[in-house]
Formats: structure tokens, sequence, C-alpha cells
């Protein structure tokens, strides 16, 4: 497990060029991760491999922790550029169901990357991690998409945010080779019609 993240956050890029620091930043932290697992990773080797001083390193991202929880916020937004039309699907949950079992496949093609990125969201805290909310909203928002929702209520909210909790645990079940793939689908299928399907008050 990582450390609790030091309490403070990263400094903020301002400039293009800072921006394509921190990227260069995430690529190398991924790359590295998915070879060796987040415990052997080294901030000197990130930073030697992203061409960037190891200072420069600590002032955006001063633990592990910041660092992977950044490469989840990057990742996740990823994934929203590639967002399946959701017309192409039977139902709006069919359409949640296909955005989560992609997120679940798109992770576990690099499975000691996504061991780094959760273990360091869960140890992340909101008030020194902004990338925290990175993580939450971006998520979010990919599945209101899916999900065909333009002007979400309180109880929108809550449903997603139950069913995120759920994949978070199939994604880890798969990780840890505890369920198969088509156990892992059809449980996150389950979810999304328990959790998505209309009521009554057609919410």
């Amino acid at each position: 497990m990582p450390r609790i993240a030091e309490a403070r956050a990263g400094a903020e890029p301002s400039s293009p060029r800072q921006h394509a620091r921190r990227q260069s930043i995430l690529r190398a932290a991924a790359d590295i991760a998915a070879e060796t697992g987040l415990e052997r990773v080294q901030m000197h080797e990130v930073a030697k491999s992203a061409g960037v001083a190891i200072g420069t390193l600590y002032r955006y991202f001063p633990s592990k922790t910041h660092l992977f929880t950044a490469v989840m916020a990057d990742q996740i937004e990823g994934l929203g550029a590639r967002l399946a039309d959701r017309t192409a699907h039977d139902s709006p949950e069919d359409a949640v169901f296909a955005t989560l079992a992609g997120a679940t496949r798109s992770l576990l093609r690099r499975p000691e990357l996504a061991t780094a990125m959760i273990q360091s969201a869960n140890a992340a805290r909101a008030s020194t991690v902004p990338d925290l909310a990175r993580v939450d909203t971006g998520f979010l928002d990919l599945l209101l998409r899916a999900w065909g929702v333009e002007d979400p209520t309180e109880h929108h909210v809550a449903r997603l945010r139950l069913l995120t909790l759920l994949w978070y645990g199939v994604l880890q079940s798969r990780l840890n080779e505890r369920i198969s793939p088509e156990e892992a689908d059809a449980d996150l299928r389950m979810a999304c019609r328990l959790l998505l399907a209309p009521g009554d008050d057609g919410v």
C-alpha cells in the first residue's frame, strides 16, 4: 500500500510547457508502474524517464499517492474521449454496462498499473490530493453521458455512486483473479439493471 499522501497539494501547471511536463511525468509513471508495480516505482526513475528534474516532479506530485491518483484521473478522461455512442445499445442501462465493461477491459490490459492507481486513490485524502476529485467527477460524468442524463438529480448521482463502488469491487476481484471475466460481466450487468432501471417515479 502507498503511504498516506503528504499534507499538501501539488502545484498546478500554468503554461503550455508546464502542462506538457506534467503529462510527460504521468506517461512515464504509467509505463514504469505497468512494468514494476507500485511498490517498486522510484520517483527518481520517473523523473529521469520523463526528462524532468526530481524537484519538478515533487513540485507537481509530493508523493506516489499524488502521482498515481493523477494518473488515474488522466486515464478516466481518456476513457471519456473513447465513449461509445449510447444509441448503439438497447437501453440506457446497457450503455452504462458497456462503459463499465469497457473500462474494466482497458484497465486489465495493464494490471500492475490498475492496481497502482486503485491503491493510490484509496490512500488519497480529498483535502490534499485534488486529483481525487477529478477521479470522482470524471467517472461520474462518464457514466452520466452513457446513461443519457443531462440534468442529474441527487438520486441519479447517488445511484451512480453506488454503482461505481460496486464496479471498484468487481475490478479488484478481477485483478485478484477471484472471479472470471464472465462472472464480472454478469455482476456488472445485474448491478446496472437493479440500480438504473426506471422506477415508478421515472428516475
